[in-house]
């Protein structure tokens, strides 16, 4: 029976499964931390100018359209395979939804806030840290939510280039044709992007309330 054979996996494969979710996972942080690093001062600087918000929001939604395995096939032309083109990929990918909520989220600042700020003598650099980050934090954490729940979902895509992860069971299952290989890679992904939402969620709601 399939219940059968997946605990049987888990009972002789348990330690590789682990190595498996480690990549996994180490390849995801690293690409989400690269993409907060470039989206969020990106979408800083440009709800400041309208202009430069209009090139980026409208160059970073163009990311978002070209597929992550065309993104993949093109930098193992240029690089080559392994773990590199992989996080470049995935931080493409991570970097639309940060920026673009970044963006929102200083925009949606009430500007009688800053008034305020401004009238209780603040100077620019106090208005930033008491009053504009603390109320976009919220929709910047919204940003990093939708980026990694994506980067984690597409991070099976390198097991294609030999950076390892969860995909690897799931190619392998399909190419064996081995149900049970394919329940435990996909279940796997899907908990692992399920678990982060909703602790993600639990940190927007804590910083609201």
């Amino acid at each position: 029976m399939l219940i059968d054979d997946i605990l049987q996996y888990f009972q002789e494969n348990f330690s590789q499964y682990l190595i498996y979710v480690y990549q996994h996972l180490g390849l995801s942080i690293q690409a989400i931390g690269i993409s907060c690093l470039i989206g969020i001062p990106l979408g800083y600087i440009s709800h400041k100018h309208r202009k430069l918000s209009q090139m980026i929001t409208l160059s970073s939604q163009a990311l978002r359209i070209i597929p992550s395995l065309a993104v993949l096939f093109l930098l193992i032309s240029l690089i080559g395979v392994g773990r590199a083109p992989a996080l470049i990929a995935l931080v493409l990918l991570g970097i639309p939804p940060i920026l673009v909520n970044t963006t929102v989220g200083f925009l949606e600042v009430p500007s009688v806030m800053i008034e305020t700020g401004k009238g209780l003598g603040m100077t620019d650099r106090e208005l930033l840290k008491r009053v504009k980050i603390p109320m976009a934090f919220p929709f910047v954490m919204t940003g990093v939510k939708l980026a990694l729940v994506e980067i984690i979902s597409s991070a099976t895509l390198a097991t294609y280039i030999g950076a390892g992860g969860l995909g690897t069971l799931i190619f392998t299952g399909l190419g064996l044709n081995r149900m049970d290989l394919l329940l435990v890679g996909g279940v796997s992904v899907a908990v692992l992007a399920f678990t982060t939402s909703i602790f993600l969620d639990y940190i927007i709601k804590r910083s609201i309330n």
